[in-house]
């Protein structure tokens, strides 16, 4: 019986020594990792103990894969534009608003602008805190009445933005400045409110060939963001909010605007990426842009330019309007009450196509 319980005692004790040495080995201690040791002779390793970092997928937004695709024209140019030529290109990874922002989300930016707090968390960014006035922020109301001739709007005038009703419908009477300084509070409420101590990229509107791209939901050619190339479904329901026939603006169940949610998504999960309301996007106009872009994440920027691209179409617009490739443009310091926006943001990771399973939103 002693021999037994020797054999078992003699394994246990030496198991016990080498957990006890390796530590002294630097298998278990960072501080004598190999990198550490080849530092300290005089290699160049890399700093070391750098934390690691993964990019949150925010709250309301879905990652959008990279791929290549025929941007421009998808089907007769009625108008006669020539300003949507087809073109090859590819888009990087990147995370894009599920829906259109809406009043609700709008007022959360009005309220922290008015009350002077930007932020609710203890700051980790280094940058100041953008400066804003609240005075050129507030939608414009009037354009319930003023964007359409002998138009009844006054009831939208007073309840479309401050009533709860329409708190989950898309904000609009914002032009593409105001939109711009909403990307920006985000930005820092995300960044300053974020436990991470690297600043996630900036919320931004979505360049336009990441909002064609998105639109067409990982399909290579598409009318629609549905595919297309019918307004109805088998059961024949209108697929969006928009304008079916003169005079006819209530056959898709909506006279104005609908909730942000409302609709089938497309392949990439985006409500209302036609129709609804138009949306913003960062890119300057000009007919012939697609000649002096590039074609790898391309983007016309033009401080110069008044005139930015509008995408999708609205409540108020022909089906033409919502097409993935039709082209329009509205000023940029002119509200509308058919114009809103969604934001998009960089992805900072492999330059391959992007698992969308791996990008997940992480409690904080």
């Amino acid at each position: 019986m002693y021999k037994k319980m020797k054999l078992h005692v003699v394994p246990l004790a030496v198991g016990l020594a080498i957990v006890t040495l390796l530590p002294s080995c630097g298998l278990f201690n960072k501080k004598g990792s190999a990198s550490d040791k080849a530092n300290r002779r005089g290699e160049v390793t890399g700093v070391a103990k750098r934390a690691s970092w993964q990019q949150n997928l925010p709250i309301d937004m879905v990652p959008v894969k990279a791929g290549t695709f025929w941007m421009g024209q998808s089907d007769e140019d009625i108008a006669y534009t020539q300003s949507s030529m087809n073109k090859q290109i590819t888009i990087s990874e990147f995370f894009m608003d599920k829906y259109e922002v809406s009043n609700n989300k709008y007022r959360q930016f009005l309220e922290a602008v008015k009350s002077g707090e930007l932020a609710t968390g203890t700051p980790t960014t280094l940058k100041d805190p953008p400066t804003f006035n609240f005075d050129e922020l507030r939608p414009d109301t009037t354009v319930w009445s003023t964007s359409f001739s002998y138009h009844y709007g006054d009831p939208l005038m007073e309840f479309y933005f401050d009533h709860p009703a329409f708190d989950n419908y898309p904000v609009v009477g914002i032009s593409w400045d105001q939109a711009q300084k909403y990307c920006e509070w985000r930005t820092y409420h995300l960044r300053a409110n974020d436990e991470s101590d690297f600043d996630v990229p900036a919320f931004r509107l979505p360049t336009e060939a990441e909002w064609e791209y998105a639109a067409k939901g990982g399909k290579d050619v598409a009318k629609y963001p549905w595919g297309g190339p019918y307004l109805k479904n088998k059961r024949g329901c209108l697929m969006a909010n928009f304008k079916p026939g003169r005079g006819n603006y209530i056959d898709d169940g909506f006279a104005y605007s609908a909730p942000v949610d409302v609709f089938a998504p497309n392949g990439f999960g985006l409500f209302n990426m036609s129709g609804n309301v138009a949306e913003w996007v960062m890119d300057a106009y000009k007919a012939t842009a697609a000649v002096d872009t590039w074609d790898l994440d391309p983007v016309y920027n033009d401080p110069n330019e008044p005139r930015k691209i509008v995408r999708g179409g609205s409540w108020k617009d022909i089906a033409h309007y919502l097409e993935t490739s039709t082209r329009t443009y509205e000023y940029q310091d002119v509200a509308q009450a058919h114009i809103g926006f969604r934001t998009a943001m960089t992805f900072i990771g492999r330059s391959g196509s992007m698992d969308v399973k791996t990008s997940k939103r992480t409690k904080r």
